[in-house]
């Protein structure tokens, strides 16, 4: 898939203010600082087009880029920072749930955890969570290059017995850097974008 063209995103706090457009819709999901931002910018192959930050917690809306006029990729907070207040914590993940629940035109989440760390409680919340709501998941697991090659095959192993992946289920390793996995990830938002 060739990105051709990228939107300035549309931005929503509440129901009423996402997009009426019914285009297909895949979430990205992940801690303050997994690196959501560069996993966007590395995606649509633009340098600094989602503002990425050194200070976690940035993005505190509901980002819907759409993409070759085709596709949304949507933004959320993320979730587990100690910066922000446990009242604005609790609003976002109103924010959140309200988007899941409410949402017919979500196709996909893209989970990203960082894959230098075990999985945090938070990441397993979530990613049963997501299960809860009986939704098409793929976990991205970050920074990989960040690992050598000796370590990898106990990382995947960590990642996916913490979370309880099964065997099914879809697990991408992922490097801005190198670019790896970025096929992969387009491969699922094709797949759906082909069953319109």
């Amino acid at each position: 898939m060739q990105i051709e063209s990228v939107e300035e995103p549309i931005i929503a706090i509440r129901v009423s203010q996402y997009p009426e457009a019914k285009n297909p819709e895949f979430l990205l999901l992940g801690r303050s600082n997994v690196g959501k931002s560069s996993f966007i910018n590395t995606l649509i192959e633009r340098k600094n087009f989602a503002r990425t930050s050194s200070k976690p917690g940035k993005t505190q809306t509901l980002n819907f880029y759409l993409v070759n006029d085709n596709f949304y990729l949507v933004d959320v907070p993320g979730y587990g920072f100690a910066s922000v207040s446990k009242e604005t914590q609790k609003k976002f993940g109103i924010m959140i749930e309200d988007y899941l629940k409410t949402r017919e035109n979500l196709k996909h989440v893209f989970l990203l955890v960082d894959y230098r760390h075990k999985p945090t409680e938070d990441d397993i919340l979530m990613y049963n969570f997501l299960k809860y709501y009986n939704l098409n998941i793929t976990v991205v697991a970050t920074k990989y290059d960040k690992i050598t090659k000796n370590g990898r095959v106990k990382q995947d192993k960590l990642i996916k017995e913490t979370l309880k992946l099964e065997e099914n289920e879809s697990f991408i390793p992922w490097s801005t850097i190198t670019k790896k996995g970025r096929s992969e990830v387009l491969d699922v938002i094709n797949s759906y974008l082909e069953e319109k």
